[in-house]
């Protein structure tokens, strides 16, 4: 199937690794142009590298509102005006039960993971709503619908952007679609770093991740693996899912419970 990606300018959020480096590299074999940006120097200009093509990196943290503009700006400049897809993909999940999460740890995490949608909302809106089809796709966690009582603060934070996304959905309707990605457990940094930390140092990454799958009781009995979601960010931020707006798209594996 032809996405319809080809000459259509794209912007991927958190662009540097896992996901949304793996939804840059699929967008750019699709024919798009593709703006990325993370808040580490180095691993940009590797991200850079490795993807080639027509690729603007730019240093950028998405809670810092001035330094989203600026990106915008650019992405402006460099994609002549008009931005087709946003990809908002920030943020990591925070361990804690609710007796262990503190004042300051709440607002961190509610600002993360509310803010990073929120000032690229901001910045790009006017470059999407000059795009003959534009879309936006949240990249967010099945903890939204299924909330964990290891994960209470960023389970919380996961609800209420998917509340969000569904509101614009409605309010930026029927000029640009808005969809998201309900993710599972997804192999990225962040379990890589679990690994390296495990206690059995005897134990390979092939039986860390498969009893972790056991663990957490994933029928496909695997995590994720980065273009796996990325495929789906793709679906719905391109014209084949022209009639698809307000709807989210599980990528789990098969964990969730709720019907």
């Amino acid at each position: 199937m032809d996405l319809g990606y080809a000459g259509r300018v794209a912007v991927v959020t958190g662009g540097t690794s896992g996901i949304g480096l793996a939804t840059a590299r699929l967008l750019l074999e699709e024919g798009a142009r593709v703006a990325v940006c993370g808040r580490d120097a180095g691993r940009l200009e590797a991200a850079r590298a490795a993807l080639g093509g027509d690729v603007l990196a730019r240093r950028c943290d998405v809670l810092d509102r001035a330094q989203v503009q600026d990106f915008a700006a650019a992405v402006a400049e460099w994609g002549g005006g008009a931005l087709d897809l946003l990809v908002n993909n920030a943020g990591q999940g925070r361990v804690s039960t609710f007796a262990e999460t503190t004042e300051a740890a709440w607002r961190e995490e509610l600002e993360l993971k509310f803010f990073s949608q929120i000032h690229a909302l901001h910045a790009f809106r006017s470059l999407l709503e000059r795009a003959a089809a534009p879309a936006i796709v949240g990249v967010n966690s099945l903890l939204a619908l299924q909330p964990e009582a290891h994960m209470v603060c960023t389970s919380a934070a996961r609800a209420g952007v998917q509340s969000l996304l569904k509101s614009l959905a409605t309010e930026f309707a029927p000029r640009i679609r808005v969809n998201s990605v309900l993710l599972g457990l997804v192999d990225s940094g962040q379990w890589q770093r679990r690994y390296k930390a495990r206690e059995d140092r005897a134990q390979t990454r092939e039986a860390w991740f498969g009893a972790l799958a056991a663990k957490k009781g994933i029928p496909l009995a695997r995590l994720g693996r980065p273009e796996e979601p990325a495929r789906a960010i793709l679906f719905l931020g391109s014209p084949a899912a022209s009639y698809v707006t307000g709807a989210s798209l599980e990528v789990s594996g098969g964990v969730s419970r709720h019907i």
